[in-house]
């Protein structure tokens, strides 16, 4: 039986060999199984399951079946927002100006960064993991027909949005279709699809190389890659990215940005999305005034869509406003927001840096016209708000000045004991009674200043984040944004911090000590805002200047005159 049984397994297999030619050839072929949707990293030339599934043998086309432009030729695409200029070499973008933004020197923006993507590769570029099908999507000549007649004979061709271009390409092996339809605003809607023998492979619309406004070491340091899933929001700068990784969905929307300009990527389906990471080194010039002087920078790019097929989805490129990016509706998953608006990135502060912004800018649209003057006023009231915290300050620290005779005595009967005696502790007792009994409290006199550096450190990443401020005039200044560029603002705080501290009573304070504060402190302070925003100087220059009439009127007070006469006395008995 058991022979019998051998031999029937062995003639069944043998069956099942001989007959493997005819089942490929009349029965159909499974499908591959969809790629899971997970977060992981993968290396650039290790692409998902789905994309190394086995093809089905490549489908033979007709000589007829092959579709090429005979030469080059560009079109232009423009609403009141953007002006796109593509190429059909490729099916990419060649230029992308922002109408309502400039430059650095007065021209209408570009957000293509020209120098990295001639290099790495332009906007709306597809992006495979074979580098070889990589390079011969983005350089073949597609056939492309636009949905109109253009408004210009001239060699680009003009349309006015909404408008749509569809860029064919096809030969014996390849079959690539990219759709592009042009918006109102500054979203547009974007098709691709790439066939290889016959079978779907996964290409990624992309924008490889950075944005056009990245023209110092700075700029390209403040570059990200971000992305929204199941409401949490990241944000990558460059320690986080490797070159060719892969993110897998589901996302929200993903994309990549610098301080005030994203393009991001909305897909139509959620779940089947992909993210690429790319990250390459770029040759930048350290001065944009001496361009023969460079150093080495990395530019961020990204890649979207789905892993197993043709992709959907929306792209929005322009700048980081709120008012425009809360404008802009998402798909939503688990409760995530219904816009762009977490594109705008005001870091660990954000409780603080998001309500200022939206209260600097109703000051800015309803009081005063211009930026500077609304981050004076703003700066007046959150001064003078603050004052009651001053006021604490100096009575926690008279009443530690009061008993610090009484603390002194204490320490002196308790020093012959070491740290470890067990008496030490009731050194400890007896302080912290005195403290009770005085009313002092030991923190008294740090608190408010540690409740007002928030404020400060919201107020640095709300103007690194508004775009609103970026390039608005005030004065002398050109930028709120970019530092001051004759130094007055950071002068004027150095000289406002050296008057405020000569003026303050510091009782509890060596006189040694409190001359050394009294310039080492504004010095440091003025090394660290020399480069910093020339908003950021105008908060803080101000809030000194205030804080001296504060001091003015509060030394009068008989609690400042009983503060400077105990540091006087101090000082008699030290120079005794």
């Amino acid at each position: 039986m058991e022979r019998r049984l051998l031999l029937v397994f062995a003639l069944t297999f043998l069956v099942i060999v001989l007959f493997q030619p005819v089942l490929k050839r009349y029965l159909p072929q499974p499908a591959s199984p969809p790629a899971q949707n997970q977060m992981q990293a993968a290396p650039a030339n290790n692409p998902p399951a789905a994309t190394r599934s086995q093809a089905p043998a490549p489908v033979m086309r007709p000589a007829n079946a092959t579709r090429q432009a005979p030469s080059e030729s560009e079109f232009v695409v423009e609403n009141d927002f953007y002006k796109v200029t593509l190429k059909n070499r490729g099916a990419q973008v060649k230029s992308w100006l922002l109408k309502k933004y400039d430059d650095d020197n007065g021209h209408p923006l570009d957000l293509v960064n020209a120098a990295a993507a001639a290099k790495y590769g332009y906007p709306l570029s597809l992006w495979t993991y074979d580098e070889s099908l990589r390079n011969k999507l983005n350089s073949v000549l597609y056939v492309a027909s636009p949905d109109r007649e253009p408004q210009s004979d001239a060699l680009s061709k003009t349309f006015n949005a909404p408008a749509q271009i569809s860029f064919e390409y096809a030969d014996q092996d390849l079959t690539v279709r990219k759709v592009v339809r042009f918006e109102h605003g500054y979203v547009i809607h974007i098709e691709a699809s790439v066939l290889l023998g016959g079978s779907p492979v996964a290409a990624f619309p992309a924008w490889p190389a950075g944005l056009g406004d990245q023209t110092t070491l700075a700029a390209y340091h403040s570059g990200q890659v971000e992305y929204q899933y199941n409401n949490n929001t990241e944000h990558l700068d460059l320690k986080k990215i490797s070159g060719g990784g892969t993110l897998h969905g589901p996302f929200n929307w993903a994309g990549v940005s610098d301080s005030y300009f994203s393009t991001t990527f909305i897909p139509d389906t959620v779940e089947s999305t992909s993210l690429i990471t790319l990250r390459n080194p770029l040759d930048v010039p350290k001065d944009p005034q001496k361009p023969g002087e460079t150093q080495q920078a990395d530019v961020l790019g990204v890649a979207v869509g789905s892993p197993s097929g043709p992709t959907s989805e929306r792209i929005y490129v322009g700048p980081k406003s709120l008012d425009v990016l809360e404008s802009i509706p998402v798909p939503t998953i688990n409760g995530a927001e219904k816009d762009l608006r977490a594109v705008v990135n005001f870091g660990f502060w954000g409780a603080i840096a998001r309500p200022l912004f939206l209260w600097l800018r109703w000051t800015y649209r309803h009081w005063v016209p211009n930026w500077g003057w609304a981050i004076v006023i703003q700066t007046a009231i959150i001064t003078l708000a603050l004052l009651p915290l001053r006021i604490s300050q100096m009575k926690s620290a008279l009443k530690m000045q009061k008993a610090a005779p009484q603390i002194k005595a204490i320490q002196e009967k308790y020093k012959k004991y070491s740290m470890r005696d067990p008496r030490k502790q009731e050194m400890n007792k007896e302080i912290t009674d005195l403290y009770k009994r005085e009313g002092v409290n030991p923190i008294g006199g740090c608190l408010p200043l540690v409740i007002q550096l928030p404020f400060i450190f919201a107020y640095y990443k709300m103007l690194g984040a508004a775009i609103d401020l970026r390039h608005a005039h005030w004065l002398w200044i050109h930028d709120l944004s970019s530092r001051d560029p004759y130094f007055i603002l950071p002068i004027l705080l150095v000289v406002s911090m050296v008057a405020t501290q000569r003026m303050t009573p510091q009782a509890g304070m060596d006189p040694a000590q409190q001359k050394m504060m009294n310039v080492m402190m504004p010095l440091m302070m003025g090394f660290i805002f020399f480069n910093l925003a020339s908003g950021l100087n105008l908060y803080y220059a101000e809030s000194n200047l205030i804080s001296i009439a504060q001091q003015v009127i509060m030394n009068r007070t008989a609690l400042g005159q009983e503060m400077r006469e105990m540091a006087a006395k101090r000082a008699r008995k030290k120079d005794k």
